[in-house]
């Protein structure tokens, strides 16, 4: 990797900004915190490592959008993280003001304080380049009182804020811990995998599924690519198969079907390597009805891949060296339709394979069925995940890797 780590520089007693992702489950009324999963993954790495090198620990995250119901302060987020640590981490109602910069200066060794959400500051979000956030208040007063960056936050890289990107122009900056394994799990993934490699593309977002099926094999990464969720049914479509009324009202209404002549001239391209369901699960009144491709259109909504679909994508999965899952197979969440997702999903878990999993419901759903142990590397990013697997250059990265050049 072409960045430093935090393993190339000596942080006893140095005052270290990081950057995490925070952002977690609120909710609504109470206002509360509902899950900690990010808390304690940048908890129980890279914040405790650096703590126990004796850094003065500086905390900076975002929590929701401005207007949004879960724009809520940090001071939760910190009580959170004092009890991941097992001490306190202090919180102050202030993010580069007269406060937050006596509270910074006053840190110890060891000691660790968390500072207002980021995105109080008007131009955090802000289209800047990384030269241009760094003149601005924020980052000066910050990058005034530290020593060392550390961007952890793999999940909000394909972002140029200001506190992703500002802060790496005047400062020595490294990845952290979930930062270096984000890139070294995705480059595993993309950059050298073992063949045969198969990516598993289901869900909602087609569009995604174009882009990123398009990339891996036009780049000769991926050897096959199984489709599920809407991102099947789209597919079909550009098989030239009518889905019927209820599914490409769905299609229109998710204005995916101009992807179609993409999909097309992708299928066209790579004949042999986009496979599509055999047959489909229907919901028949509350209940799974499975139809083949053939039958189709329907009056009924498509719900989950068949039986045999199932099968055939499990074979193909046992047989593969590297795979990649992004998106559930049907509605996971209802007990009629989730035997696609679950049935892949195991078939990943048990095979030999390294396996990359990635997107929010396609870890809520491997977490539903037990799967985490079995997973070789569950990514916890977004937005991020899939931009990254588009081939796309994601700032927070490529800010990270000028900044090692700079401070070699």
């Amino acid at each position: 990797m072409k960045i430093k780590t935090i393993e190339d520089f000596n942080f006893r007693d140095k005052t270290v900004l990081v950057r995490v992702d925070f952002n977690s489950p609120v909710d609504p009324q109470s206002k509360k915190i509902l899950e900690d999963t990010r808390i304690r993954a940048h908890g129980e790495t890279t914040i405790k490592d650096l703590l126990s090198k004796g850094a003065k620990v500086v905390v900076l995250a975002h929590q929701g959008r401005p207007g949004e119901p879960d724009f809520i302060p940090l001071d939760q987020h910190a009580q959170i993280l004092s009890k991941i640590l097992g001490k306190l981490a202090k919180y102050v109602d202030d993010l580069y003001g007269e406060k937050a910069v006596k509270a910074i200066k006053a840190l110890r060794g060891g000691e660790v304080l968390v500072l207002k959400n980021v995105r109080t500051y008007a131009d955090e979000q802000k289209k800047r380049t990384a030269d241009e956030h760094a003149q601005t208040d924020f980052i000066r007063s910050l990058a005034a009182t530290a020593d060392f960056f550390v961007n952890d936050a793999f999940a909000s890289a394909h972002r140029a804020h200001a506190s992703i990107v500002g802060f790496t122009v005047g400062l020595p900056s490294v990845a952290g811990r979930i930062m270096e394994r984000e890139l070294n799990a995705l480059g595993k993934a993309l950059e050298s995998p073992e063949k045969p490699c198969t990516y598993i593309l289901g869900g909602a977002k087609a569009d995604d599924a174009l882009r990123i099926s398009r990339y891996v094999l036009d780049n000769n990464i991926a050897d096959k690519i199984l489709t599920g969720g809407i991102a099947a049914q789209l597919f079909l479509a550009a098989k030239g198969f009518e889905l019927g009324k209820l599914n490409t009202q769905l299609l229109e209404k998710k204005e995916l079907t101009p992807f179609i002549s993409g999909i097309k001239e992708l299928i066209q391209q790579h004949p042999s390597s986009v496979e599509t369901p055999s047959d489909l699960a229907l919901d028949v009144n509350g209940k799974r009805g499975e139809i083949k491709v053939g039958q189709l259109p329907t009056d009924y909504a498509v719900c989950d891949i068949g039986a045999e679909t199932i099968k055939h994508y499990r074979d193909i999965i046992r047989d593969s060296k590297s795979i990649v899952v992004s998106g559930p197979m049907g509605i996971y969440e209802s007990q009629e339709f989730m035997n696609g997702t679950r049935l892949v999903l195991s078939a990943v878990a048990e095979s030999e394979a390294f396996s990359l999993v990635g997107g929010g419901h396609t870890v809520a759903a491997v977490k539903q069925f037990g799967l985490q142990k079995q997973m070789g590397y569950i990514s916890t990013a977004g937005g991020a995940l899939i931009e990254f697997l588009m081939g796309e250059k994601l700032p927070g990265v490529a800010a990270l890797e000028s900044a090692s050049e700079a401070h070699k």
